[in-house]
Order: structure tokens, then sequence, then C-alpha cells
């Protein structure tokens, strides 16, 4: 089946629908659409990973199954938020999908403790010599550790002298501290191992000028330094209008 009749389209209104193997079942893709959208995917030409998987599936003499998840939604939005939650649950590094799902760093997969600091937020000062750090285009709940800490640590324009002179980074996104780290040392950006590397996400101009950014290496903060940063807020510390992301204190 390629097409869905008038009645069917009628019926399923706006939905949310999967992708996965015919032998492992082992679901590589979540889409949502209305209409035949389900279907657009099977002549699709790109170089993207979800057609290469297609692409190998076919050459095994196999068809992907194709599923509608859930139908019946009233708005575009809605489906949108279905889509995202499953990306979420599954984990984007499973599937083929280039992106997470819509507003998942917003509205996305967190736990019960970052729902809290979101939405009854707790204002704390810093005392300790530190550099703010905010990650706002970057972040997402689902980040594993090593992601959250690659993604802080670099590649950052700032001043050498005031970073050396921090004890600990704070990972920030919309104001509120997401992991604190003890920082070992800092280093000319790309030039210490991590996940970023080749990483197609990372903008062009950040990779063409990495000569003037800065990099650092470090630990967890101690448990007593985590529990008392950790999901609280520093909003307070930055003006309305202020893009830099780096912000230093007390150094």
């Amino acid at each position: 089946m390629r097409k869905f009749s008038s009645p069917v389209i009628q019926a399923l209104n706006n939905y949310v629908y999967i992708y996965s193997h015919p032998v492992t079942n082992e679901i590589f893709y979540v889409g949502k659409g209305r209409g035949n959208r389900i279907f657009s995917h099977l002549d699709e030409q790109s170089d993207s990973q979800k057609v290469k998987y297609l692409a190998d599936l076919v050459l095994s003499g196999l068809k992907p199954n194709l599923e509608i998840l859930i139908h019946g939604l009233e708005d575009e939005k809605t489906a949108f938020r279905v889509e995202s939650s499953i990306i979420d649950l599954i984990g984007i590094k499973n599937l083929t999908n280039k992106q997470s799902g819509y507003k998942s760093a917003t509205f996305g997969r967190m736990s019960l403790k970052q729902i809290n600091a979101l939405y009854d937020k707790e204002s704390i000062e810093i005392d300790e010599t530190a550099i703010l750090i905010r990650i706002n285009q970057a972040f997402r709940y689902t980040m594993s550790e090593i992601e959250l800490y690659d993604y802080t640590r670099g590649h950052w324009v700032l001043n050498p002298e005031r970073a050396n002179n921090a004890k600990f980074a704070f990972s920030v996104y919309e104001g509120i501290i997401q992991e604190v780290y003890e920082i070992v040392n800092w280093y000319k950006a790309g030039t210490t191992y991590n996940i970023r590397q080749g990483n197609e996400n990372i903008k062009r101009n950040e990779l063409e000028d990495l000569e003037t950014r800065y990099e650092f290496i470090g630990n967890l903060a101690s448990e007593y330094i985590r529990e008392k940063y950790k999901f609280k807020s520093v909003e307070h510390y930055f003006k309305r209008g202020n893009s830099n992301p780096i912000m230093y204190k007390n150094v």
C-alpha cells in the first residue's frame, strides 16, 4: 500500500507514525503528518541516514513495517508533541531521525528535579570562583552525562586569565544550573578529545575560528557543591538581552 483512501485520510486527521525493521521490530524512524505523509519516505532521495537504512533493507529483500502509532489528533502541535515524546523515549541516537522532536528541550523528557527546577525556581548566589556557561542552543534534557560535559566545556571565546581563576564551571540552561564541574585546566579549542569532533551540528564559523576559542577539562564537582547548586536558578545574573554565553563570578 502506498496511498490511503479519502475516508481513511479524513478519519486519521493528524497522526504519528513509526517505521520499524521487519525482522527485529526495532523502530528506526518516528514521524508525524496528515494524509499520505507516512508513505513519502519510501520514494525519498537523499543522503540521510533514514534513506540509507531503507536502501539497505531493499538490498536485503526486505520492506519496512509502517504503523500508525496514534491518530485522530485535532491539531498539528499535539502531533508534534507526541512525536517528540516518542523520540525522547526511544532516544535520538537509536533512530534515523535527524533531530530531536518539537521543543524537546522545553517540554521533553525530564526528571522530577528538572521539572521542579523549571517551574518552581529557587534562586541562589554563587560564592565560589566560577564561570557560568550557557549552552541553550545545544541543550536537551535527554543529553547523556558525557554529552552535557562536552557541550559545556567548549568551544568558547573567553578571557583566559579570568577563566584560569575560576575553580568551577557551571552548565546553565535557561537560567538553571544543570551541572557543576571542577576545572582542571583550559586548552586551545579542538586540542583535547571530545564527542563533538566531526559532529555536523557544530556551527561552521565555530570550526573556522577554533584558534580564538578555548575548552576545559575537568571532573564533576564534589557532592557538596553539586547539591548546593544543581538545579538552582541563576537567571538573575543575566540581564535581559545579554546573549553572551559566558559569565564570570568572583574572578
